[in-house]
């Protein structure tokens, strides 16, 4: 197994969370390593001290540039199938939101089912209302707007063959997790309960989480673009040329109702546009190319911890 853990300015965190790691996979039959893509981190690295007693080795991925966190995992994926021997990566984030103690589930799961990807399934969050209500305002676009109701971040764990795969296609760049959803069909979940941080809140703001949302929901463009079209027919049938009172068909009807600002339809056409934007970030030669951001690459082990 390597746990592939993109980080940047997290250092306190990801400290914690490796020792949590260590204590948690203590009796599995396997050889664990960890694999830290440090997203070109502005703050000196520090709290890496403990010898680990299971955890083989730590790989830190030192980036020159920042690529943010989506592609600091396209780009572990690639550096791992081209670089590690491994049969599984399990992907998490530094901060704590993803409990150490469902490694556990993802182990024993990964056992009985060696074929299939494993996802984390939000059953359980943590976060104060706000956040909450974005959060399945989120859910809801996706599902409408997509036809799939992704219930996982980046808590996942995955066989080789789905690891190759997936750093084959170029919406990896973009997001993670609905790459996963619409390039592996062999999944299969465990319950997930997202844990509270370990150090500071969230440094994801506003501006950051719509993007990340409309992110997920740009890999699939094709289908918001046909369900983009019929929602805007729907709209206009029944609320410009349909009259409900006299049940019947008029142009003058649709000619006055589009004198007023059509509101629902700048939004589904601002809304639209920006997923044809921000999909075109999707990049295959990005992907491919992406190693050559590794400025250094160290090496943390039980003997040498520093």
């Amino acid at each position: 197994f390597i746990i592939l853990i993109p980080l940047f300015n997290d250092w306190k965190s990801v400290s914690k969370l490796l020792d949590e790691i260590d204590l948690q996979i203590i009796n599995w039959a396997a050889d664990v390593s960890v694999i830290i893509v440090n997203d070109a981190s502005t703050e000196k690295r520090s709290g890496l001290e403990t010898s680990y007693k299971k955890i083989k080795s730590v790989k830190i991925l030192n980036m020159n540039k920042n690529r943010v966190h989506q592609r600091c995992i396209a780009a572990g994926l690639k550096y791992i199938c081209e670089k590690e021997d491994f049969d599984r990566v399990i992907v998490m984030d530094a901060d704590g939101e993803d409990r150490p103690e469902e490694l556990n589930d993802f182990y024993k799961t990964a056992k009985e089912d060696p074929e299939n990807t494993i996802t984390g399934n939000r059953f359980e969050r943590s976060e104060g209302i706000f956040f909450k209500i974005l959060y399945e305002i989120h859910k809801i676009l996706t599902l409408v707007f997509t036809g799939k109701l992704i219930k996982f971040g980046n808590f996942t764990c995955l066989p080789k063959k789905h690891v190759q795969e997936l750093i084959e296609k170029p919406f990896l760049w973009n997001s993670y997790s609905s790459s996963v959803v619409k390039a592996i069909y062999q999944r299969r979940f465990i319950r997930s309960k997202r844990g509270l941080r370990y150090v500071l809140p969230s440094k994801m703001n506003f501006p950051a989480l719509v993007f990340h949302s409309l992110a997920i929901i740009s890999v699939f463009r094709n289908q918001v673009i046909v369900r983009s079209i019929i929602f805007l027919l729907v709209y206009l049938f029944f609320s410009v040329s349909f009259d409900v009172n006299t049940f019947s068909f008029s142009a003058d009807r649709m000619l006055s109702s589009l004198t007023f600002f059509p509101y629902p339809i700048l939004f589904l056409f601002v809304f639209v546009l920006a997923i044809l934007k921000i999909s075109l970030r999707s990049n295959k030669k990005g992907l491919d190319n992406s190693l050559e951001n590794i400025g250094s690459i160290d090496i943390l082990d039980s003997s040498d911890s520093r």
